[in-house]
């Protein structure tokens, strides 16, 4: 009998899970939602993990080898990994913008667990869910990266 009923919860997990994945390859939205929550995840773990105080970051800044002057971005790695770390006065000391960058990821890792729950448990405002999304980071990705792509504008069309 129990292994009768070992069978039937198996045959019930393995439908619960061929069903996961016919769902997600139907749903680009999840799977993209998924995509970044791992890219965020990397980078925070990325910089908990390589030391301000060794300075092993494997990340380069290309522009201030090629110019031997810094950049905008410059210090970034090191500005977030002294966050992780609760070292906020010096995180602002390496870069004046990873705070507001570090924000940006972190909000951007709720918000894609969150509007993925919002999806699942609410199909029929799918549509306006996804407009609310792409509107809402995008707003948020310019706030937080507009140093940046200042930065980029001044030097392609004012040089």
């Amino acid at each position: 009998m129990t292994v009768f009923r070992n069978m039937i919860l198996y045959e019930r997990k393995n439908k619960t899970e061929q069903n996961m994945k016919a769902r997600l390859r139907n749903e680009p939205y999840l799977i993209v939602n998924i995509f970044f929550t791992g890219v965020i995840l990397l980078i925070f773990a990325y910089s908990g993990f390589f030391s301000p105080v060794k300075d092993n970051y494997p990340v380069i800044c290309i522009h201030e080898k090629l110019t031997g002057g810094p950049c905008v971005s410059c210090g970034l790695s090191h500005s977030f990994s002294l966050i992780v770390r609760g070292r906020v006065t010096e995180a602002y000391e390496w870069n004046r913008y990873g705070m507001r960058i570090f924000l940006f990821f972190a909000a951007q890792l709720v918000l894609r667990v969150a509007f993925s729950i919002f999806y699942l448990r609410y199909p029929d405002t799918r549509k306006q869910l996804i407009i609310m999304d792409c509107i809402g980071s995008g707003i948020i990705f310019l706030v937080s990266f507009w140093p940046f792509i200042d930065s980029i504008l001044e030097g392609t069309f004012y040089s």
